[in-house]
């Protein structure tokens, strides 16, 4: 496609709204899923740590019998 100017490359012969509007929410969900993935990657690291925590509290505080 040939466009004249920037603004005429922006309106994308009419549609520019649903064209742009189209990368905005599916750049939003693509951010929005990077976030979350590494909200779950901190907390199952911290999950963890607080399960290998309690073993070597239980392990330095068992009893022989």
């Amino acid at each position: 496609m040939n466009w004249a100017s920037w603004s005429d490359f922006f309106a994308m012969g009419g549609y520019g709204f649903y064209v742009w509007g189209s990368f905005l929410v599916s750049l939003l969900c693509i951010v929005g899923e990077i976030t979350l993935v590494f909200n779950r990657r901190r907390t199952l690291l911290r999950q963890l740590s607080l399960i290998h925590k309690a073993t070597q509290y239980e392990q330095n505080n068992e009893t022989t019998s």
